[in-house]
């Protein structure tokens, strides 16, 4: 398949473990049964959270497992001004308001979840004022950006959808109808990361021309904001291949933030990479 592209993009906000392995070796082995290119990007936004030298062991890992890719590596810290581009045009069609709730507001806050557990954005801040919304900017009250989606979802038009060519966590697959309001208004920006997961993924994807997205099940339904946002802003739509998750002894999903032993420190102990590509088939 001429032209497609696919991308392993890890977040270096600590360091790479034996699900990422299982990630990056499953998005390589689909883009080699598509004859197309594999990509690696460093989705480094939260620069309070990501370091240099976490990014550096990430790629130092993947060329570990015996994989390749084109030079150079995007790295989403050195495009800030990319992202900044499209808040300002999803702010010029009124699709974005000023949110100065605090995390220990939202936290009290009632309501139904969303599908990552979290209480759906209540909207007090959606019917504020254009007065009252100023006077507290130019207050210099810190403040989020978050997406309007009921006016998202009209500007998307209707039929939103995807095609998904893996498994999503009840069994969708083939053409897949989104749900967005599921999520509620959404963050797109913060005074501390001035983007956000959303805005810099679809952009990245975009301009890369990554064709198809494979990424854990745990990011299907976040697949329903990112088709609002490509079709708000006249992108591509990729098809999708979300696969398995791999846990750790207790059925836990590994995770950086839990600290699981990380690819480092299983080479270190005498790993190597056939034994892991073995123990996942590839």
């Amino acid at each position: 398949m001429a032209g497609s592209f696919f991308r392993f993009a890890p977040s270096p906000n600590g360091r790479l473990h034996l699900g990422h392995a299982y990630s990056a070796l499953f998005t390589a082995q689909q883009a080699k049964d598509h004859g197309a290119q594999f990509l690696v990007r460093i989705e480094d936004i939260d620069r309070a959270r990501c370091k240099p030298e976490f990014a550096e062991q990430a790629l130092a890992d993947l060329e570990w497992l015996g994989l390749d890719w084109p030079q150079p590596v995007r790295h989403q810290s050195r495009h800030m001004h990319d992202y900044t581009v499209i808040i300002d045009r999803l702010e010029r069609l009124g699709l974005l308001y000023p949110c100065f709730c605090t995390r220990a507001k939202l936290s009290k806050a009632p309501g139904p979840k969303d599908p990552d557990g979290t209480t759906v954005y209540p909207g007090y801040c959606r019917l504020m004022t254009k007065m009252e919304r100023n006077r507290r900017m130019t207050a210099g009250e810190p403040y989020a950006l978050r997406l309007d989606m009921a006016k998202a979802i009209v500007a998307a038009g209707p039929d939103l959808s995807f095609y998904e060519s893996g498994c999503g966590p009840d069994g969708e697959t083939g053409i897949v109808t989104c749900t967005p309001q599921a999520w509620g208004d959404v963050v797109l920006a913060r005074k501390d990361i001035a983007t956000s997961y959303h805005i810099a993924v679809v952009h990245d994807d975009a301009i890369q021309q990554i064709t198809h997205i494979t990424r854990g099940i745990d990011l299907f339904h976040a697949t329903a904001i990112h088709r609002v946002l490509q079709s708000i802003l006249e992108l591509p739509a990729p098809a999708y291949i979300h696969h398995r998750l791999i846990p750790d002894d207790t059925g836990r999903k590994l995770s950086k933030s839990a600290r699981d032993r990380s690819l480092a420190a299983l080479r270190e102990d005498g790993v190597t990479p056939e034994m892991i590509r073995e123990q996942f088939g590839f």
